[in-house]
């Protein structure tokens, strides 16, 4: 199909009436195909070229598929990018999420690419206190909740000096509270 949204509504339909384990999108013209296996809690991208190039993807929630199809029909592998951290052995996505964060974070070196992904981060889960003087990440989520991320974001905000403050005692255990920074606020615009 030529527009997203379109292949969207009918991928949509197709995977909520199924109850398969993998679930495959090529996209012949470009040589790229996402696969999502349900059933192992991993999404696949895969892009043709000389080498071939195959990415794997932890899933902690099962919410996070039909959106990761969205994403690929409407920039194909690119588009998946921010998505969450890409392993090329599937073998990584064994290690503990605090481990797969942390690895992560370790791979982001410069303070844009550091702004960049606490901003995906904080565009799939965060808001701003009522008070606008604090950035909520994980707003509502429990401690088990996106543990990878979680770590991964922690080790992002020591990283830019930003400063963290304690949650306030009716906050959700696994909540992240930062001080708001010119430097994120930018970036978080784009991820409204």
């Amino acid at each position: 199909m030529s527009d997203p949204q379109e292949a969207y509504v009918a991928f949509s339909a197709f995977f909520r009436g199924r109850d398969a384990d993998t679930y495959t999108i090529n996209d012949e013209l470009s040589g790229q195909s996402l696969v999502l296996m349900p059933g192992q809690g991993v999404i696949s991208r895969i892009k043709e070229g000389d080498p071939p190039r195959s990415e794997y993807l932890r899933v902690d929630r099962g919410n996070r598929y039909l959106p990761s199809s969205m994403r690929f029909f409407e920039n194909g592998y690119a588009g998946l990018r921010h998505f969450g951290q890409w392993f090329s052995d599937p073998a990584d996505l064994d290690a503990s999420p605090e481990t797969r964060g942390a690895a992560r974070a370790a791979t982001i070196t410069t303070e844009a690419a550091a702004i960049e992904e606490v901003a995906r981060i904080w565009g799939d889960s965060g808001c701003v206190d009522p008070s606008d003087q604090f950035y909520v990440f994980f707003d509502s989520h429990g401690v088990d909740d996106d543990r990878a991320d979680r770590a991964e974001l922690l080790k992002l905000i020591e990283f830019l000096g930003v400063e963290r403050v304690d949650a306030p005692a009716e906050a959700a255990g696994g909540e992240v509270w930062v001080r708001t920074d010119t430097r994120l606020d930018v970036e978080f615009a784009r991820w409204l």
